[in-house]
């Protein structure tokens, strides 16, 4: 037990030296307090020092995507730096997720918190836990519109597009809006 504590420190140590990315995170919540979700997911992410120097943008809500008999979602994009590992930020992610009551259920279902890499640098990985850019990045105008908001210029690989030029050729016919007030 000693050893692996150990172990994760020296991680956590290595990591600290490693130089900053940017990267672009999704959250999205449709169940119990939506923005409150999501504001204190950012909380995490920014006192837990994951993502450091963080934007984020307006909050939006979404129309569902996919199975539309569930109630609609509270959506914003934060951008910022980190020094972990994408593997390492997938894992804090879902650490958030479950410390905020995140319940699984079956895919394009109901959230109370859901916490997605988008970009992470310039970088395209495909392991199995891991996608980035994340797979439905151009399908979802859940995502493009607050990213457009505050990383319009942005380039996603393999792609020389811009989230702003991806936004333009979105095929997403769902109903996103500003929130007002948030």
């Amino acid at each position: 037990m000693l050893f692996l504590a150990l172990k994760q420190n020296s991680r956590k140590n290595e990591e600290s030296k490693m130089k900053k990315v940017p990267v672009m995170l999704s959250l999205g919540s449709n169940l119990g307090e939506k923005t409150l979700n999501i504001t204190r997911a950012i909380e995490l992410l920014s006192k837990g020092k994951i993502i450091e120097n963080i934007v984020i943008s307006s909050y939006y809500e979404s129309e569902p995507l996919g199975y539309s008999n569930q109630p609609n979602f509270i959506n914003a994009i934060v951008i910022g730096e980190t020094t972990l590992s994408a593997e390492n930020l997938l894992k804090e992610c879902k650490k958030i997720e479950q410390n905020l009551g995140r319940q699984f259920r079956p895919r394009w279902h109901e959230r109370e918190i859901d916490i997605d890499i988008i970009l992470y640098s310039d970088k395209i990985i495909h392991t199995e836990e891991l996608q980035i850019p994340h797979p439905e990045l151009m399908k979802r105008k859940f995502v493009l519109i607050p990213a457009n908001e505050i990383a319009g210029n942005w380039k996603v690989p393999p792609t020389s597009n811009t989230i702003a030029e991806l936004l333009e050729n979105c095929p997403d016919k769902t109903r996103v809006k500003i929130c007002v007030g948030e």
